[in-house]
């Protein structure tokens, strides 16, 4: 039996993952997905103080307080900032990181340094605009996150909330060896190609895994049985790709 945390992208929450945790419990594992400090259900307690550290506050205590060991850690998106931290300050918790679809900083970067110059700029220009400079709100694309069914947008749409830009500026530290040596796999959403930079710089890198899921951005929406598969080992290996497999 493995036991799986499940963190969530920027703007959504532990609800985004409702279609992947009864898979994944199914299979005979323990999951928890929890919702980050200002997101979701918790969207009442957003604030200009929340940063990222808030949210790495927000998954060490799933850790601890839940007594959890040999973890596999998965991130999505901004998400991969997020365990990145965990990482950093409770390794001795981890058997596995996971990022999926997500950034991979270094030390010392934070999420809106791994951001093209010009993107930077109108994202905090847009906070300025429409939050007051410290939140932002969701973003108004006809099919978000590579979601297409209409259904599914809709979904969606109806649960995302503002997030806090603080968590996009405040830089991850990434020193402890312990860290350093997790087993990490990169998961790659090939429909929408967002993280492809990040995809290929790892893939060159020793400790990495690599898996792709041809889907868009919001793989545990669009994609959830091939994303539980996955993660559950259950996708046959290809030459040049290697999967994350259960620990137990």
């Amino acid at each position: 039996m493995a036991t799986f945390v499940l963190v969530h992208g920027a703007w959504h929450g532990g609800w985004c993952w409702k279609r992947v945790i009864p898979l994944l419990r199914q299979a005979g594992h323990d999951v928890f997905a929890p919702t980050l400090t200002g997101l979701g259900e918790r969207a009442h307690l957003l604030s200009p103080t929340v940063c990222l550290d808030t949210h790495v506050r927000d998954v060490l205590g799933v850790l601890a307080y839940e007594d959890l060991r040999e973890v596999v850690l998965v991130g999505h998106s901004y998400g991969g900032m997020v365990i990145t931290g965990v990482a950093e300050r409770a390794a001795e918790r981890l058997a596995h990181l996971v990022y999926l679809d997500a950034f991979v900083p270094r030390d010392g970067e934070c999420l809106l340094d791994l951001f093209p110059k010009t993107a930077r700029e109108q994202t905090l220009a847009r906070a300025r605009a429409e939050g007051d400079g410290w939140r932002l709100p969701p973003l108004r694309e006809e099919q978000p996150f590579g979601v297409t069914d209409p259904a599914d947008i809709a979904w969606l749409r109806s649960r995302l909330t503002a997030h806090p830009v603080p968590t996009w500026t405040q830089p991850v530290r990434l020193t402890d060896p312990k860290a350093l040596a997790l087993p990490r796999t990169f998961v790659e959403c090939t429909a929408t190609g967002w993280f492809r930079g990040f995809a290929e710089r790892v893939r060159s890198q020793p400790g990495w895994r690599y898996q792709d899921l041809p889907t868009g951005h919001d793989a545990m929406i669009t994609a959830p049985r091939a994303l539980a598969d996955l993660l559950l080992g259950k996708r046959r290996d290809k030459p040049g790709r290697r999967v994350v497999r259960a620990r137990g």
